[in-house]
Formats: C-alpha cells, structure tokens, sequence
C-alpha cells in the first residue's frame, strides 16, 4: 500500500474532539470498574495516545493490562516509549491487527478499542468485524469505536450491527459541528468462543 501510514495517523489524531471523547470514555470505564483488574485490547493502535494518555493520568493505571496492535513500526515504538513510565503491563505488538490470532493470548479483554479502522475498510469488512467483536470480549465487555458521519453516512448501519452481534449501546457522541462520532457498544449476550486463524478487514488505503 502508498498510504504513509505514520503521516497519516499524526493528522488524524490531530482530531482533539474525537480524541477526547474517546478518552472521556476510556476514563468512563476505568471508573466504573474500579478497583476491578481491567484488560484491554486496542487494534489499529497507532501510537496509543486515547488509552496511555488516560492511564497517565490515573493513579490506578497497576490494575490494567493492555495489548496495543500496530502495524507501523514509528508508531509502535511511540508507543512503547509512551507505555514504559506507566505501572499498567502494556504489551505493544507490531502486527496486522486485521488477523485474530495476533489476539489469541490477549482474549478476553474488558475493554476493546476499535478506533480509526471503520473509516477506512469496506462496509462488508466493518460488519464482519462488529460480527467477530464478541470474540474479544470478556461478559459485560465493552468496545469503543470512531466512524466519520460523512455521506454516506454509515454510523445507523453499524448501531444496527453491533445490536444484530449482541451489544447495546452506551453512547454515541457525534457533535453537529463535526463529521467524526464515537460510539461505544456493551456486550449483553455470551462472549463467543474465539476463533483463531481469521481476518476480518483490508485497508482500501
């Protein structure tokens, strides 16, 4: 692929709305599962910057665990340049978050970060996704994603598509002012066992 993927990601996380309300969210959930022990699973991770910004910040950051997948090696090393001052155990793996098996020890996770993936893939690729999401997660697990609301729109599809796969819905953050949303989905049915040797989207970048 041509996409410079470490130019694209610095002007995407330059979205500071969008990253906030992820953010705001990923603080949500910490708090509300406090002082439970939390794992987390980020795909498409970029630099890390939504969750170890927020584990910075928190003094609680020891009880959680995470698996940042990313395929860029500039950003994967961000990140576990940002992840080394933290007590939380961040494991960084630099590997096409697009292929299960990368998660097979990381699974079940409390929290999944699907963030900057469903703007980028095929629709089909994004509802196969959702579809494999209860793979991740652990009961009551919930999954955090972004989604431009540009025409045409796709945000009710995928509202629709994490209720068809067994989640409601938490939030759903999309100023009028902007064309980015947030949304977050909690699992409400049984996890599904995971299924390794999968792959479940392709950038069309």
């Amino acid at each position: 692929m041509s996409t410079d993927w470490l130019q694209w990601h610095d002007a995407y996380a330059g979205l500071a709305g969008r990253l906030t309300a992820v953010q705001n969210q990923i603080e949500r959930h910490l708090t509300n599962t406090n002082p439970d022990s939390v794992r987390v699973i980020s795909a498409c991770a970029g630099d890390g910057r939504d969750l170890l910004g927020v584990l910075a910040g928190r003094k609680d950051a020891a009880r959680v665990s995470a698996l940042l997948v990313e395929y860029d090696a500039t950003l994967a090393a961000r990140a576990r340049e940002a992840a080394e001052p933290l007590p939380s155990a961040i494991e960084v793996v630099r590997a096409d978050a697009a292929r299960s098996d990368v998660y097979a020890h990381a699974v079940p996770a409390d929290l999944v970060l699907l963030c900057g993936i469903f703007g980028n893939i095929s629709d089909a690729d994004v509802r196969a996704t959702i579809e494999a999401a209860p793979e991740l997660c652990a009961p009551g697990a919930e999954v955090v994603w972004t989604r431009h609301r540009r025409e045409p729109d796709l945000t009710p599809a995928i509202r629709d598509w994490f209720a068809g796969a067994g989640f409601d819905e938490v939030a759903f953050v999309a100023p009028e002012n902007e064309t980015w949303s947030v949304g977050v989905h909690r699992l409400a049915t049984a996890p599904r066992p995971f299924e390794p040797g999968r792959h479940w989207f392709t950038f069309l970048r």
